[in-house]
This record gives C-alpha cells, sequence and structure tokens, in this order.
C-alpha cells in the first residue's frame, strides 16, 4: 500500500463550515474559532469569502473577520473570491492568498452562481490577472467530482477538464469536492486517476462531504493514489445551500484520528483541534457531529 508519509490538511469549518447555519454567529466567535485551530497546529485555515451577504448571510462581516486574526507566520488564511467585486474586496482586506470555485455540473454552475461553466471560468480570468499582479496565490474549487443533486453521476473527464482549467489559469492547487457526498471509494480512485493525467496529483486535493457515510473510505481510497492534501471541517460542520440534502464535510477530528493511526504525519495536534471543535459546537448549541468528538466529549 503506497501511503504519503506526510498529509496537509486544510480547515475549511471557517467558512464552509458555516455558511450554512441558520443562526447567526459573532464575528468574536469566528476570530475565536480560526485561531484555536492555528493554534492546534493547522497550517491552512480558510477565513470567509467575499461572496454576497445577501446570498450567503453567514459570510457577512469576513473582511472583519479575517482583519480580526493575529496572523502567524507560515499560515495561510484563505479568501473565497466569487467574481471580480469579490476580488476587489480582497485586495482591500489585504489577503494573500484567495480560492475560486468552478463546477463539473452545468446545472449546479447555474443553481450556484447564475452562469454557465464556460462562463465561470471566463469570470475568474480577471479574477486571476489581479491576483498575479498582486502576487496573491490562488486555489481552485470545483464541485460535484462525484455526483451532482442535479444530474447524477458526473463523468470523470468533466472533471479532470474543468480543474485542468483552471490549472492552466494560475491554481497552484485544486480541490475536488464531492459536494453531495455521494461517492464511493473505487469511484473516487477512477475520478482522482482522471484528473491526474490532466493536473499533477501533488497539486490535487480531496474535499470530500460525509453525507453517507463515505467520507474517511474515499479519503483512504485515494491517499493510496498519492494525494496528500484533504480539506475537512471542524466537527463536521457544513454543507451547501445550493445542494439540498448535503451534509457535512467530513470531520478533521476524524481524519486527524485516521492518520494520526496510520502514523501519517499532520503537524496538528489532535488535543487541541478537540477543543476548537468543543467551542464552535458549544457555541451552535449542539454536540460536534464529528464521531471522535462525541467520543472524548462523552467519556
Amino acid at each position: 500500500m503506497h501511503l504519503p508519509k506526510r498529509v496537509k490538511i486544510v480547515e475549511v469549518g471557517p467558512r464552509d463550515g458555516l455558511q450554512n447555519e441558520p443562526i447567526p454567529v459573532s464575528l468574536e466567535t469566528k476570530i475565536t474559532l480560526v485561531e484555536k485551530l492555528v493554534d492546534a497546529g493547522l497550517a491552512v485555515v480558510e477565513v470567509g469569502s467575499f461572496v454576497s451577504p445577501k446570498w450567503v448571510p453567514q459570510m457577512a462581516g469576513s473582511a472583519e473577520v479575517y482583519a480580526g486574526i493575529q496572523k502567524r507566520s507560515g499560515v495561510g488564511y484563505p479568501m473565497l473570491v466569487p467574481n471580480l467585486k469579490g476580488m476587489e474586496g480582497a485586495l482591500a482586506t489585504g489577503v494573500q492568498e484567495i480560492a475560486i470555485f468552478a463546477a463539473a455540473s452545468e446545472t449546479f454552475a447555474q443553481k450556484n452562481i447564475n452562469c454557465s461553466i464556460a462562463e465561470s471560468l471566463q469570470r475568474f480570468e480577471e479574477v486571476m490577472e489581479q491576483a498575479q499582479a498582486h502576487q496573491i496565490k490562488v486555489r481552485g474549487y470545483v464541485s460535484c467530482v462525484l455526483g451532482c443533486p442535479y444530474e447524477g453521476e458526473i463523468a470523470p473527464a468533466k472533471v479532470a477538464e474543468v480543474a485542468g482549467k483552471l490549472y492552466d489559469m494560475g491554481c497552484y492547487e485544486l480541490s475536488l469536492g464531492d459536494t453531495v457526498g455521494v461517492g464511493t471509494p473505487l469511484k473516487a480512485q477512477t475520478m482522482i486517476e482522471t484528473v491526474a493525467k490532466r493536473v499533477p496529483i501533488e497539486q490535487l486535493a480531496a474535499h470530500f462531504h460525509d453525507t453517507y457515510g463515505q467520507g474517511l473510505a474515499n479519503l483512504l481510497a485515494v491517499l493510496q493514489l498519492g494525494v496528500a492534501t484533504i480539506d475537512s471541517s471542524v466537527s463536521g460542520l457544513g454543507g451547501c445551500p445550493y445542494a439540498k440534502g448535503a451534509s457535512g464535510n467530513v470531520a478533521t477530528e476524524d481524519v486527524l484520528y485516521m492518520l494520526n493511526g496510520m502514523g501519517i504525519e499532520t503537524g496538528v495536534d489532535l488535543t487541541k483541534l478537540l477543543e476548537a471543535g468543543w467551542f464552535i459546537s458549544d457555541s451552535l448549541g449542539r454536540l460536534p457531529a464529528s464521531k471522535v468528538g462525541r467520543a472524548y466529549y462523552q467519556g
């Protein structure tokens, strides 16, 4: 079995995790959450996004959250940028890394950002120009890589096509998202093998939701192919406002427990990560959604 010796965990809880919460989360809580996650050893924490609060209310105040964080050297604090207007907000805030997103499903693209895949990629050309001019790193997301809530199964070749175009634009890393969590291990491997013919596998990340309880199994399957970057959300927070039925991302605590058990290095402290999970879960008035978090919490 071929497994990476070290895995980079990209923590998406403060953005992807909180964006679908029904109750407002204060700026102070968001800032504290980010700082607790960084204190746990996570080297990349997605802070928020410059989307319109009209469409994603929980992301209101992302600029203030970013400004309020005590930045640490060597830690990435990416922010999601949907268009040129969002890029202007990122530049005004002093953001050093952004993320852009496209879909492998035409219907999802229309539901999510009201345009075709081709149009969304065209919009991001201007964003990329601004990013390159200001030496800002850009990460790319591809949604619905293992299935779509509207179209069903998605051809791996389509995922490779969209990922390849984002890579050609200048994205240093492509995060492949199973947005509705319908993937299974062999399908996940087939998708990664297909995309890796277009984008180096060293620059691919797995972003798997756990809707059907397949998140960890799918991650193990793609780790065996050489994927060494995993997106996850503290306490299993998350979902997608434009993908009905999509539950949370795979929980960072559960991912870390699995990686620790396989002797794979991450640089993340499980105890401190659990504390961050308890903090945000208490703030939201519920128990941690992660299995490891609940076991520790109740034990």
